[in-house]
């Protein structure tokens, strides 16, 4: 079954980006329209947190918070590793 659509349309395209590198994106939360989370969850990754991130469902900048999104997965330990093999 696939995920229900993000109401704005930069984080909903940010999503599809983030999916597209293998992250997963579980819709739910507290406070959050969702969370989405690494691959490989390894300890090495973001400092040893581990890669996850809240999905906000009304952020103050919708811009921003999907260029945060991207950049997670772009800076991932795992994901630079597999783009310079």
């Amino acid at each position: 079954m696939p995920r229900p659509r993000h109401p704005k349309k930069e984080i909903e395209q940010a999503l599809t980006y983030v999916e597209g590198h293998g992250w997963r994106v579980i819709q739910g939360g507290s406070h959050a329209w969702g969370r989405m989370y690494c691959p490989w969850n390894d300890k090495e990754c973001r400092i040893g947190r581990f890669c996850s991130l809240s999905i906000w469902s009304t952020p103050q900048s919708p811009f921003k918070h999907a260029r945060l999104l991207r950049y997670a997965v772009d800076n991932c330990v795992r994901t630079k590793q597999e783009l310079n093999s």
